[in-house]
């Protein structure tokens, strides 16, 4: 007896059909989003949050950013000595941080060139909008997000 008549490859499917039992009774790999939401792995790139107090106006994010969608204005402002006699202090005063995820290619070059630790990659990625121009976020929104860095891991003993 042949396994298969001419036009009907039975071998064929019987293979199918039991990839589609094995299949049927696995767990499925994805998450009902809405109601559940999936963790994202531990170097996940969401969205950048800022520390302001660290940020100095240096500029370095800004200028080394392929995508140019990091915006920052600041101010200098005098800071008086704390002695009779001492020497006036200048520091710079952050007046506007933004950054275009519109624009922005989630590279990390901006987080990696921060000389003073102002810029953490955050595990969110639920800050969708309705309107592309809602993508622009500022200095506020930013800090809003440190909250949720995770720790950095401890350094290994030598």
């Amino acid at each position: 007896m042949a396994s298969t008549i001419p036009g009907f490859p039975l071998k064929g499917i019987f293979k199918g059909m039991g990839i589609t039992l094995v299949t049927l009774f696995k767990r499925t790999p994805t998450v009902n989003y809405p109601l559940v939401k999936e963790r994202p792995t531990e170097r996940a790139r969401g969205v950048i949050a800022l520390d302001t107090d660290a940020c100095t106006s240096c500029m370095l994010c800004a200028r080394e950013c392929p995508d140019w969608c990091i915006y920052i204005e600041a101010h200098k402002e005098e800071i008086q000595p704390d002695k009779p006699g001492g020497r006036v202090k200048t520091r710079a005063k952050l007046d506007r941080f933004d950054i275009d995820y519109a624009l922005c290619m989630y590279c990390g070059i901006c987080v990696e060139v921060c000389p003073f630790d102002a810029l953490f990659w955050t595990p969110e990625y639920e800050y969708s909008e309705l309107k592309i121009s809602d993508l622009l976020h500022d200095k506020d929104r930013l800090t809003e997000w440190l909250d949720t860095v995770p720790t950095p891991p401890a350094l290994e003993a030598s």
